[in-house]
């Protein structure tokens, strides 16, 4: 009896164990599916979810919405937990919508209502009426007066050529009447080059005598942007003396993202508000759209044109500008229903009872309150409208599919860990419903218990050493361009890792002249983007050094910019293994 101690004591302690563990096991699986019955009930058979995947919602179409593409497991929360986290939904619904634009502009001068004002001969300035920038300017107001020689001069001759009319008008020559004739219309049409107005030309031609001074008028309406016109100032032929702006409309310059140019048309209304006159806003309109984009910061410039009869507009002011494109009518939800993660678009279908289901969606244009959804729900579908980074908790760490792979390795270790444990006592000779413990250990004893572990060594999700791993290398054809990824090292682990990408063109010639970045995230809850802007190294190969900070699944965007290509923005996923594996 003795030399069998040491055998029999191991025996009944891996006997206990197997009896604890099943005990923990049954505890667990029992506690869950209290659980879930206390959620689901109430709920119709047909309502019910059936564990391969959710197979049983569906929407009031009859179609079932977890098959969905970028659907997941749905899951049910209890009565209580959804008011306790107040849980609203609301109906996706095809409505008119039209997308928002909302950006900055900044007041400026109608270039068309721009004039300066110069001469064409040579003098004096006299006498200046109009003495200070930012006066306003009307339209045939005297700016100032000139002495010049040189039109004093023109004006003699228009009026010799005059007398000369007047004494062969009775002359029987018909070539000397048409000479005198022409002589004066050449000499008034000099007066009228050299800016002297009809009515002056006419008040010289009733006096009979030049005018030494002439008086400048303004040609336009407008305010005094610059102004060199000073009393005595000697000018010449070509020097600005004022230049005046029109400000019955102004030009508001704004600047809007690459991804909202679609979405802008010529004579599109905008509405600009100020912050100097709250509450109040200007209607106008898009009437031009710059043909090139900002490559720095990726946005297109637009011009407003505001009408400003009031003269309230000020350039250099900045305004507030909404445009809105045309409506159409399409399906919609509401802006708050979206989750939004930075890798995708997530919305959560009500099907009824406490019972939701992450959903990807695809998402189109944007109203102040409203999204239009391309792709993920149909009509009638009832979606979240709060209390989403619970619900998204809720479905990483208790999600249908989780709960299923759970019961099915609790519920398989508990049976096979209690036959191992009846296979042992039956060869250990032991009968445990005596209230005693009887053992004649031997030869059976050391089968039954030996039978016993390879039951347990079979159950699902004990394996050990057969962990997946991915390797980290992928080709991809996007563009016209090759995309090969690989790391350093070949199997990734957690820490710093080398990302190299090989890039070629449909010839397999390398592409040297890319922009690379690597945005990389591990997708969770409250896990933020990391970015990493990868250098050329040689023959198309950028590189560029992240940072895993733990084991697990790692998506990895390429971000790759090429001039003359559209931009290619690229997912990768790997299996990075943890620091001490």
């Amino acid at each position: 009896m003795s030399e069998h101690e040491p055998r029999y004591s191991m025996m009944v302690g891996l006997g206990t164990a197997c009896l604890i563990a099943g005990a923990v096991g049954g505890f667990f699986a029992a506690h869950w599916m209290t659980d879930d019955r206390t959620a689901m009930k109430g709920m119709d058979r047909a309502s019910l979810p059936e564990m391969g995947g959710m197979k049983g919602l569906t929407n009031e179409h009859g179609e079932s919405s977890a098959s969905a593409p970028g659907s997941a497991a749905a899951m049910a929360i209890p009565a209580g937990t959804r008011q306790l986290i107040g849980v609203r939904s609301a109906p996706a619904a095809r409505a008119p919508l039209d997308q928002e634009i909302r950006t900055v502009g900044t007041v400026d001068y109608n270039e068309r209502g721009l004039t300066k004002i110069n001469l064409k001969v040579s003098g004096w300035v006299k006498e200046v009426f109009v003495n200070s920038i930012g006066q306003p300017v009307q339209k045939g107001e005297p700016l100032f007066t000139l002495y010049s020689p040189d039109l004093l001069t023109s004006q003699d001759e228009y009026l010799v050529a005059l007398k000369t009319q007047t004494m062969v008008a009775e002359s029987p020559l018909a070539d000397a009447r048409e000479g005198a004739t022409a002589m004066v219309a050449s000499a008034r049409e000099r007066l009228q080059l050299w800016d002297m107005t009809e009515p002056q030309i006419d008040a010289v031609t009733r006096r009979g005598r030049a005018n030494p001074i002439l008086t400048v008028y303004a040609p336009s309406t407008g305010v005094v942007l610059t102004r060199e016109a000073l009393p005595g100032k000697y000018v010449e032929p070509g020097i600005t003396l004022y230049e005046l702006a029109d400000l019955a409309t102004v030009w508001i310059s704004a600047d809007i993202y690459e991804s909202e140019v679609a979405a802008i048309r010529l004579n599109q209304p905008a509405t600009v508000a100020f912050a100097a006159y709250p509450g109040e806003l200007f209607q106008g309109k898009v009437s031009y759209i710059h043909p090139s984009l900002n490559t720095e910061a990726r946005t297109v410039r637009v011009r407003i044109e505001l009408p400003n009869s009031a003269l309230k507009l000020k350039p250099g002011m900045y305004g507030n500008v909404v445009l809105r494109s045309e409506s159409v009518e399409t399906l919609v939800v509401p802006k708050e229903a979206v989750l939004d993660t930075g890798l995708r678009q997530l919305v959560f279908l009500d099907h009824g009872q406490g019972v939701y289901q992450p959903t990807q969606v695809t998402l189109g244009r944007r109203s102040q309150d409203r999204v239009e959804v391309l792709e993920g729900l149909r009509d009638g579908d009832r979606v979240v409208t709060s209390a989403h980074f619970l619900l998204d908790a809720e479905a990483k760490l208790a999600s249908a599919s989780s709960m299923q792979a759970m019961m099915g390795r609790i519920g398989m270790a508990d049976w096979q860990m209690r036959g191992a444990y009846e296979a042992k006592m039956e060869g250990m000779g032991m009968d445990m419903g005596k209230g005693g413990v009887s053992a004649s250990p031997g030869r059976e004893g050391e089968k039954g218990g030996m039978e016993g572990m390879k039951g347990m060594g079979g159950m699902p999700g004990m394996e050990m050493g057969s962990k997946k791993e991915m390797t980290g290398a992928e080709t991809r054809q996007m563009n016209g361009l090759t995309l090969s990824l690989t790391t350093a090292p070949e199997k990734p682990k957690a820490g710093e890792v080398l990302l190299r990408l090989k890039l070629t063109d449909q010839a397999g010639k390398p592409v040297t002249n890319a922009q690379v970045t690597f945005v990389y995230t591990m997708p969770m809850p409250g896990m933020a983007d990391s970015k990493a802007t990868a250098r050329h190294t040689k023959d198309g190969l950028y590189e560029g050094t992240v940072m895993f900070g733990m084991g697990g699944t790692w998506v990895v965007t390429v971000n790759v910019t090429v001039p003359g290509r559209p931009p290619i923005a690229e997912k990768f996923q790997f299996s990075v293994l943890g620091g001490g594996m």
